[in-house]
């Protein structure tokens, strides 16, 4: 009995000796758009535990296109976005962040529409036509503008709509204001499978080298907090690990976010698990892509030196001089 009444008055002094268990630490994340594939990891690794695994309490946060995405984090309203490689475009125009990782390379993920109905057959039907995007320097505008040029009819031979997300887009659509939307792939999927709209052209042919997404984080939370920004990436490619085996519980989370069925999203899954990256690193030839393209675009005056634009160094094994 003596014995017994000590252990307990022992366990009990190691827990006030160990003290409270530290609190995750929060984390302002926002996703450019609400519903995209591509953006899911995150979802995925806060359902998994990965995040937490790293000590992290994720806030998660969902914008309207890029431009209120980096609304957002210049405001201080979040800490990381998980956004575009064209908006590193911001970053030239002096946004206060910078791109930490580079998380996806051909834009696979994005697709034009067009409805049944509404006469456009070809590319090359849409010459002066009327197409859909989010906002003003997005991907979509820039996958819009950049198919444009490539037509020969300059960046604006296709005017752009901006509308938002995608149900704004392909309302718009199916209404006659616009003959094109530029949504993501499962939403392709879902509207052959209605007999709505097909899928004109699939944005993953328009650039061999490409970066689609970008993982952003504030100058602010760099220099104050660099941990934090180590910790989201490892979690970030921790959770890419784990969907590229858990391919049921990956669609089980991304379905509901994506508003399509299981069965569209396993396709989205099956098609677009290859563009993540493993690492994180930015392809040069794709910056190189990327800066050429601000200029033709007239986003900027000129090239920006892509390196002051970016950060390698908060990358899983990347050394402290990195």
């Amino acid at each position: 009995m003596k014995n017994s009444k000590w252990l307990v008055a022992l366990a009990a002094a190691l827990v006030l000796m160990a003290g409270p268990a530290a609190a995750d630490q929060t984390l302002r994340v926002g996703k450019a758009v609400t519903n995209a594939f591509t953006f899911t990891p995150l979802d995925v690794g806060m359902k998994a535990g990965i995040f937490k695994a790293h000590g992290l309490a994720i806030e998660e946060y969902n914008f309207g296109g890029s431009a209120k995405l980096q609304q957002g984090l210049a405001a201080n309203s979040i800490d990381i976005g998980i956004g575009s490689g064209p908006e590193l475009s911001f970053v030239a125009k002096g946004a206060p962040v910078l791109g930490v990782a580079a998380m996806a390379g051909k834009p696979a993920l994005l697709c034009l529409v067009v409805s049944d109905k509404g006469g456009i057959k070809t590319v090359a039907d849409l010459k002066g036509k009327t197409v859909s995007s989010s906002t003003v320097g997005s991907l979509t505008t820039w996958l819009v503008r950049e198919l444009s040029r490539q037509q020969g009819w300059g960046p604006d031979g296709i005017k752009i709509a901006y509308l938002g997300e995608e149900p704004e887009q392909l309302s718009a659509l199916f209404t006659g204001q616009t003959q094109g939307a530029t949504v993501q792939i499962a939403a392709g999927y879902r509207l052959e499978q209605e007999g709505r709209g097909r899928i004109l052209y699939r944005y993953g042919d328009i650039q061999s080298h490409f970066i689609i997404h970008v993982i952003f984080a504030r100058k602010a939370l760099i220099a104050s907090d660099p941990d934090a920004v180590r910790k989201f990436l490892a979690g970030w490619f921790e959770t890419i690990k784990y969907m590229e085996t858990h391919k049921d519980q990956v669609v089980e989370v991304a379905a509901p976010i994506m508003g399509v069925s299981p069965e569209l999203a396993g396709r989205a899954y099956d098609e677009l698990m290859p563009t993540f990256s493993r690492d994180g690193k930015f392809d040069p030839e794709a910056l190189k892509v990327l800066a050429r393209s601000y200029v033709e675009m007239n986003l900027l005056p000129q090239e920006p030196d892509m390196q002051t634009l970016i950060t390698e160094k908060f990358l899983p094994g990347a050394t402290a001089t990195q």
